[in-house]
């Protein structure tokens, strides 16, 4: 778990700080309704983005939105749904966009 502190006064809480991270899950999360799971807590966490299989067996997902609802799915995405058995879950930071407007299962 990452703690960042800090003494400024106006610094704006993590909940209206918006960032966008791409995860790559491994394990056992493809035929345990994964993605399905990952869409509606992204839903519910106001996240935006997409989530796809990939061939290798893994999935792939990409959140934007704000930094303390996409921390509660990062945790989440480290257990997965009943039936999933994740290996590893890494998270890659990257520039936030505003790229996306709703939460998807893709199939590319």
């Amino acid at each position: 778990m990452v703690v960042e502190s800090s003494h400024e006064s106006n610094r704006l809480p993590d909940s209206s700080i918006l960032i966008r991270v791409r995860l790559r899950i491994t394990g056992k999360v493809q035929g345990v309704y994964y993605r399905q799971n990952l869409k509606s807590i992204a839903k519910r966490n106001n996240i935006c983005g997409w989530v796809r299989n990939i061939s290798d067996g893994s999935v792939e997902a990409v959140l934007e939105g704000s930094k303390l609802s996409i921390e509660n799915i990062v945790s989440w995405s480290s257990n997965g749904p009943d039936g999933a058995n994740v290996s590893s879950v890494t998270v890659t930071r990257e520039p936030y966009e505003g790229d996306f407007s709703s939460f998807e299962i893709t199939y590319d």
